[in-house]
């Protein structure tokens, strides 16, 4: 049976995507253009893997953008634990106050992800760490504007995406048409509710603004994260490639095996299980990551 196309949300909420280049990630501010309300969606703490070198250049541009543009900030948003970039979530908490959220099943990565570092017990898997964790279909309100929170997994255990008015954040699910769609390969991954999830995305209404969280630049155009159902139903190429759900997980798991993992992948997950925030200091008064060997069996070198 044909999924029903929901109701669109009421607004249009201005988007404005601020591209991060070192890890190809775009952190959006989305405002209600009535009353000045926003929210920040995955924003981004600097890192550099070489030189263990953290910093907030990426978050502060968000900060002085809401600044300059008048806005107000109500929350800020995650859509999942990234695995490609450190949130920005709990330093910009810090900041201005505004409350943090991401979806209720982050508790299950922070359990999985805790084993796998070997870490039970350093900080609570509850998901305390954010002000609000969402369930599937919760809605509340940015100013004037409807936002409605889809359950969509596949890419991780805890993905969300965001339905504000005629926009959606749909963050490692879809990519640009020409990009294609997220791998699924992570631990706690799955092509096939990856599938369902593209599916649910797809029966919005055709006009509604897809909004991605990456975008990899295929064959070196400018970085582009705007586009709209029709446009992904229509030229997506891996759902033109692979239009049924036998085909796509056959697809999905055929690249995915073949893909590296991120280079960030284990430094990141231990900081974003903790909404955001970086290991406690140590004895020294330095914080450490953790690295675990051979933990992630079976990756592409």
């Amino acid at each position: 049976m044909a999924l029903q196309s929901p109701n669109p949300l009421f607004g249009r909420p201005i988007v404005t995507g601020f591209f991060d280049k070192r890890t190809s990630s775009v952190q959006y501010v989305v405002a209600d253009p009535e009353t000045k309300a926003c929210v920040i969606i995955d924003p981004v703490l600097d890192f550099d893997p070489k030189s263990g070198a953290t910093a907030t250049t990426s978050a502060d541009e968000l900060l002085a953008f809401i600044e300059r543009e008048g806005l107000r900030l109500e929350w800020i948003l995650d859509t999942h634990p990234h695995a490609d970039h450190f949130s920005a979530a709990g330093y910009l908490h810090d900041r201005t106050g505004a409350p943090t959220a991401i979806g209720e099943k982050v508790q299950d990565v922070q359990k999985l992800w805790q084993g796998i570092y070997n870490i039970a017990g350093c900080c609570p898997a509850d998901g305390s760490q954010w002000s609000r964790l969402f369930a599937e279909g919760e809605r509340f309100k940015i100013g004037k504007l409807d936002v409605e929170v889809m359950f969509t997994p596949g890419h991780t255990l805890a993905s969300i995406a965001y339905r504000i008015g005629d926009a959606v954040f749909v963050h490692d699910t879809l990519f640009m048409p020409d990009g294609g769609t997220a791998r699924a390969d992570f631990p706690g991954g799955s092509a096939e509710a990856l599938w369902n999830s593209i599916q649910r995305i797809l029966a919005l209404p055709g006009e509604t603004r897809v909004y991605t969280g990456h975008d990899y630049q295929p064959d070196g155009r400018e970085p582009r994260w705007e586009s709209t159902v029709d446009e992904q139903a229509r030229t997506n190429i891996h759902l033109v490639q692979a239009p049924t759900k036998e085909a796509f997980i056959e697809l999905r798991q055929t690249r995915d095996s073949d893909l590296s993992m991120p280079k960030l992948i284990l430094h990141s997950l231990q900081v974003n299980i903790r909404g955001g925030r970086l290991p406690e200091p140590e004895d020294d008064g330095r914080r450490y990551l953790k690295i675990p060997l051979d933990a992630l069996e079976g990756a592409a070198w």
